[in-house]
């Protein structure tokens, strides 16, 4: 349900990088995934998008189709990632879109290269680190995967990140998403795991942000709640946040097309300035 056509690979630093490149615009969309996925994730939106924008959408290292050196997995390196990604794509700016993880890169991307990013669409996703409890839950998940594998976490992690009505109702996307997080190799998924509670809040910077800013959320994410977002709309100055009812943390797969509503106003009122 959630493949990709147009599968395309870039060498960074050694590093084989895949991302899909669809449609025509002056300034690209940038879609950053989230945690456990992959690029696939924003198939619902590429496939409108293309009609009226550039859209990219990358697999992060070590996800998907992309490689990694067998460096230490961080925030500061996906967005170290995503800057060198754009130099060799010749990309001077993007509007740049993250759901949760890919939503903390981008808001680390912005504050050290402001003058890369036209515009900024933070999707179920927050500032905050990982407080102490947080930090144990993500260390005895490791635990568990190291003890039986990937198949008990993902049933755990797919009843959070799906709100009820998708849980019931929408079991093809489930599937599909099941798919995605166990092929995902153990050791990524862990050095992941580490890296989200090793993490920097960005609620500091919030203030700094300069360019348009949309915020999503589902009214029903319990992984980044809509208080975080709430949060965020009263700190960064041109922000706006938009609540999508009957989803939880994937928003943009739960109701795309309420999602793509969204997202195509946002980018229309900046084409037009």
């Amino acid at each position: 349900m959630l493949a990709l056509d147009h599968d395309l690979t870039i060498s960074i630093r050694n590093i084989s990088f895949s991302y899909n490149d669809v449609g025509k615009g002056d300034i690209p969309v940038l879609f950053l995934h989230g945690f456990p996925f992959d690029k696939s994730m924003w198939k619902p939106q590429m496939d409108v998008l293309k009609a009226t924008h550039r859209a990219i959408a990358l697999d992060l290292r070590s996800y998907g189709e992309t490689g990694n050196d067998n460096s230490e997995l961080s925030i500061n390196l996906f967005a170290d990632d995503l800057i060198h990604f754009m130099d060799a794509l010749k990309l001077n700016k993007v509007f740049i879109c993250g759901l949760s993880m890919g939503g903390y890169v981008a808001l680390n991307a912005v504050y050290q290269f402001p003058e890369r990013f036209t515009g900024v669409v933070l999707c179920d996703t927050q500032c905050i680190a990982d407080s102490t409890e947080g930090k144990e839950k993500r260390h005895n998940t490791i635990q568990q995967i190291k003890a039986g594998g990937l198949v008990d976490f993902t049933e755990g992690f797919l009843k959070n990140v799906f709100c009820k009505n998708s849980l019931i109702n929408q079991k093809d996307l489930v599937e599909s998403i099941r798919k995605v997080i166990l092929k995902t190799q153990p050791e990524t998924i862990i050095g992941t795991l580490l890296a989200l509670a090793n993490r920097t809040e960005t609620c500091s910077t919030l203030k700094k942000i300069s360019v348009p800013t949309l915020i999503i959320c589902g009214k029903e994410d319990v992984v980044t709640p809509l208080a975080q977002s709430e949060f965020m709309q009263s700190k960064i100055q041109y922000s706006l946040l938009k609540i999508i009812d009957n989803a939880g943390h994937l928003s943009n797969l739960e109701q795309p097309e309420e999602f793509n509503q969204h997202l195509n106003t946002f980018l229309s009122s900046l084409v037009a300035l």
